[in-house]
């Protein structure tokens, strides 16, 4: 598995924790930044993840900034991503069961650390469900692709 890991200013902190746990788990990724204490734009970092998430160079993508709206909003533009914004282990699961997320959005303002490890572990290791879960990703991946469901 390959995950590419992004934030704006807003996440630094929460980013380079993911980044550590990463690591732990042996995980093969690459960390996009920002790296700066100045203000910067999210979608500057979020859809250059998302596009590379989209064409496969990575399996799943993480963005994290202040709260994750930002982050989710503009990879969720990139045709191809299911990015969910995640504050729970519990929803951290069921998007990757149900909604075959491929990035998730985390806000460094809203979670810590330790929450923020525990939904990576999770989502990181659950699988899609498929079965009636597949349709509805199809009727979105249709919707994109020629404007129907």
């Amino acid at each position: 598995m390959k995950v590419i890991l992004a934030s704006d200013h807003g996440g630094v902190s929460l980013r380079k924790e993911i980044g550590s746990l990463l690591e732990e788990m042996q995980i093969e990724y690459e960390d996009i930044g920002c790296d700066c204490e100045g203000s910067v734009d999210y979608p500057d970092y979020g859809i250059p993840a998302a596009e590379r998430v989209a064409s496969g160079e990575f399996d799943k993508g993480i963005l994290i900034c202040g709260t994750g709206i930002g982050m989710s909003i503009s990879a969720n533009k990139v045709k191809g991503i299911r990015a969910a914004l995640v504050h729970d282990v519990f929803s951290a699961k069921a998007t990757r069961e149900h909604n075959d997320s491929n990035m998730i959005a985390m806000g460094e303002r809203v979670i810590g650390p330790g929450l923020a490890r525990e939904i990576v572990k999770t989502w990181l290791g659950t699988d899609f469900q498929a079965g009636r879960h597949a349709d509805r990703i199809g009727k979105i991946s249709g919707y994109e692709t020629n404007g129907e469901l």
